[in-house]
Order: C-alpha cells, then sequence, then structure tokens
C-alpha cells in the first residue's frame, strides 16, 4: 500500500533521537515495488532516507540485511546504508532510517569506456566479491555452492513452467543452458544479488566529464547472499554496451583476489533472462491475476526477442563472400611487332634521351612529331667536305637491336638517314697506303675518353689525319 508523505516523516521523527522534519519527499511507487521511500530534511539540514516494507516478506528480507550492512560499512571502499534508527509498522516488520548518502544514479546502457567510471565500478564489485563469506555466514544469509545454486535455478524453472505462463522456446533454451554443468562451475562469492543503475550512486569531480565518476555508495542489499558472482553482473551484461563491458571485465579480473571463471558473462545473461519467473511465482502465489498477466505478457516478448537475436546471429545471406585468395593484378603480355624496321624504330624512341630534333620515320614517329613541331620535315644532313668537321649530331636513334647489322654511313647518307652519333663502338679501319678512296669522305666520332682510337687495341695515336680539323693539301 502507498503510504502519504506526511506519514514517512512522522516515523523518521519517531526512529531517530532529535530528527525534526523540515521538508519531505516521497518517491512514486509501482505496484511491483516492495518498499515506500521518501526523502526527509530536518531543521539542521540534514537528509534522511525513509525505507518501509510493503509485504511481510520485504519486511523479513530487509530484516536480515541488518546485520549485514554493518559488518560490511568497515570493510568494503564505498559506502553502504546503515541504519540510523527503526520504527514499528503496525502490520508488522519496522520501518528503516538511513543517513541520505550523495550521489546519482546511473544508467547501465550510458556507461562509458575506457579508464574512469566503468573501471571504478568493476573494481567496486571487485572488492565485495574479495569480501570474508565469514561475514555473510555470521549476519545469517545463505550460502550457496555452484552445483547447489544450478538445482535451485532449475526448481524455479520447474515451479515457474508448472504455471502455463512460460513460453516453451524459453523453456527449452534455459534448460539446456542450466543442465550443461560446464557453465556452472564457478567459485562462490558474496553478492548484491540485485545490481542495478538504480543500486549504484556514483560522485562526479566533473560533471561533464563522465571519466572522473567515482563509485561513493551500494544501496538495496536486500538479496545479500554468497553464491554465483554472475548475478552481479546480470543488468550490465544485458545494458551495458561492449566497450565498456570489456573495460569493466578487465578492472574486475585485476582487483579479484581469484580469477574469474570464463563463463561468467554467459551465466550473467542467463540470470537477467530468468530474473521475470521470481516475479512471476510471486504474482502467482499473491493471486494478482493483472500482474501475472503482465510478466506473462513480458515472458512472451523477451521470447521473440531471444529468437529475433538467434536468427540474426545465423543468418549468412547478407554476408558478402570472402575471396579465397587475395587478387592480383592481371599481367598482358606485350604486342609482338612481327616488323624488324618497326621493332627497331620503336626502340629507339623509348631510349631516346631526349625528344629528338629530327623525326622518325614511320607512323610510330607520330607522337614525336607532336611534342616537336619543327622536327616534322626530316631534315638531310648536308655531305661533309673534306677539309670540313662535320657538326656532332644528337639523334634519336641511340640504340639498336643487338642482332641487327651496323648500316654503313655511305648508306645513310645515300637513304637520307641520320647518323648515330652515341658512344657506340664504330668500327673504324685507318687509310693504307695506295689505297684508293671512293666516294664521299667519312667523318668519324671518337669518344674522349677513349685512347684506343683505331680499334686495333694498341691504344696508339692513329696520326693527325684523324684529328679534328685536318685537311688534305
Amino acid at each position: 500500500m502507498d503510504r502519504s508523505p506526511l506519514f514517512l516523516a512522522a516515523l523518521a521523527s519517531a526512529a531517530v533521537p532529535g530528527l525534526d522534519p523540515a521538508s519531505v519527499e516521497a518517491l512514486p511507487g509501482t505496484p511491483d515495488h516492495q518498499y515506500d521511500v521518501a526523502f526527509v530534511q530536518d531543521t539542521q539540514h540534514r537528509r534522511w532516507v525513509v525505507r518501509v516494507p510493503r509485504t511481510q516478506a520485504a519486511a523479513a528480507q530487509m530484516e536480515s540485511t541488518f546485520g549485514l550492512l554493518g559488518l560490511l560499512a568497515r570493510r568494503l571502499p564505498f559506502s553502504v546504508p546503515t541504519p540510523k534508527g527503526f520504527a514499528p509498522l503496525k502490520e508488522g516488520g519496522r520501518a528503516a532510517i538511513y543517513p541520505f548518502l550523495p550521489g546519482q544514479n546511473i544508467d547501465f546502457g550510458a556507461l562509458p569506456a575506457g579508464p574512469g567510471l566503468a573501471a571504478e565500478l568493476g573494481r567496486a564489485i571487485a572488492a565485495l566479491h574479495n569480501a570474508d563469506h565469514g561475514l555473510f555466514e555470521e549476519a545469517g544469509l545463505p550460502a550457496y555452492d555452484a552445483d547447489t545454486y544450478r538445482t535451485r535455478r532449475l526448481t524455479e524453472l520447474d515451479r515457474a513452467a508448472a504455471t502455463g505462463h512460460v513460453p516453451t522456446g524459453l523453456l527449452a533454451r534455459w534448460e539446456k543452458q542450466l543442465e550443461d554443468v560446464a557453465l556452472w562451475r564457478f567459485a562462490p562469492t558474496p553478492t548484491h544479488g540485485d545490481l542495478t543503475g538504480d543500486q549504484v550512486l556514483v560522485v562526479f569531480e566533473d560533471d561533464q566529464d563522465a571519466s572522473t565518476g567515482r563509485v561513493r555508495a551500494l544501496t538495496g542489499w536486500e538479496d545479500a547472499k554468497v553464491a554465483d558472482p554472475a548475478d552481479d553482473f546480470s543488468a550490465l551484461a544485458t545494458q551495458a554496451s561492449e566497450p565498456a563491458i570489456e573495460t569493466l571485465m578487465e578492472a574486475y579480473a585485476h582487483a579479484r583476489s581469484e580469477r574469474p571463471d570464463p563463463h561468467l558473462l554467459t551465466r550473467a545473461r542467463l540470470v537477467a533472462e530468468m530474473r521475470v519467473l521470481s516475479a512471476l511465482l510471486a504474482a502467482v502465489s499473491g493471486g494478482d491475476r493483472l500482474l501475472v498477466e503482465r510478466h506473462a505478457a513480458t515472458l512472451r516478448r523477451l521470447e521473440q526477442e531471444v529468437h529475433e537475436r538467434e536468427e540474426a546471429a545465423h543468418d549468412y545471406r547478407h554476408t558478402e563472400p570472402t575471396p579465397a585468395r587475395r587478387p592480383v593484378p592481371v599481367v598482358v603480355p606485350p604486342v609482338v611487332v612481327e616488323d624488324s624496321e618497326e621493332e627497331d624504330e620503336d626502340v629507339a624512341v623509348m631510349f631516346a634521351p631526349t625528344a629528338g630534333e629530327d623525326d622518325l620515320e614511320g607512323p610510330d614517329a607520330q607522337p614525336d612529331a607532336e611534342l616537336h613541331p619543327e622536327a616534322q620535315e626530316p631534315v638531310a644532313q648536308p655531305e661533309p667536305d673534306d677539309g670540313d668537321e662535320p657538326e656532332s649530331h644528337h639523334d634519336a636513334d641511340l640504340a639498336e637491336p643487338a642482332d641487327s647489322e651496323v648500316v654503313d654511313d655511305d648508306e645513310r647518307v645515300a637513304r637520307h638517314e641520320p647518323r648515330d652519333d652515341s658512344t657506340t663502338e664504330i668500327p673504324v679501319t685507318p687509310p693504307t697506303a695506295g689505297a684508293s678512296h671512293t666516294g664521299p669522305s667519312r667523318p668519324v666520332q671518337f669518344d674522349d675518353d677513349d685512347d684506343d682510337v683505331d680499334g686495333d687495341g694498341d691504344g696508339e695515336d692513329p696520326g693527325p689525319e684523324f684529328e679534328p680539323g685536318y685537311s688534305r693539301s
């Protein structure tokens, strides 16, 4: 039942000596809430939290945590609500009044990854799981080993299935995971039991920077027990992003005194799916048909979501095929030209040091002619006189195929072809006495760095007739 804010403020005043209420603010309740909660501010500007159970079961559950909170308050790096007074209720049980703990609740779905709040939350959970088991036993809270806890989950599933409100798809899925013993090999730890964003209070050094967040306190310890550590990750595993989960689990693993088991997150997702079963069984036992139908509808939606998720995970229709090996560029073989003269001209153009001042004959000379319009008309070389040394010409025909024969200069002049003045060695036969010389004189180009100008290999000076500017008298 809903209690008025004034009634809750009166309970606080009766429970704590010297508490004179000045204002009160009650939190809105819903039918599935187990407690009425209000914030009271007294005349000394102190703030208090009033917590009143709605049912006998909730009252018994809250009573079991009072002793534990006093023990944990001195052993955890964050605060826990410790009651400062109690007020008896007519229907049974007690209302508890706690000092207000500063901080704000967080949304696990907006938990940022990286150093900061996610890592801080992971270390806070690890500190709780590292706590001494004897503290929970001393407070009278239940403790379960791995196999007993798995059996307890199976029993709860069987009871829920008997109501006829659990879809068959979910029943088959949950039974398969609960019967897989390999998933349930864990070391029991002290757990909060109901760790959601509403139970975490954080403070920020900079309100604009989420990485400065620190865990100030954990509230709502009514489900605390020694059991599966995956229970404290059920909300995080289904609400937080994958990068945030990775950050949190890394910080958690480093802070734990024992290595976490590899199936922790798998069980955490299973616990999140099965959480509605407890609410369904409570509604059935209470005879609330409207609440039962509401939980049944939640289970039907969950079955649809799980089915769609599994289909999406196994749908390969829109996956692009991956090639077996990386494609390599296709090499196109060059076109083989049968005509040796055209091949010679192509090779000469490719290896020319400059664009060429004289036009090449043939159809392949068109590109050079476009680059040098002044070289479009072929120019015939004048025949040198006996007393004149011909000028040096740089020609585009610098290289010829290795298997081609050297054309005689007289033939080149007759065919109006430019002479090859490259440094390619030209065989020269010096004039001998009595030898008749017919035809035009043949100009000879020598390499300045070559001492063996006559080509006989002796390296001697062939004589003045081979000096530049020499003329016969």
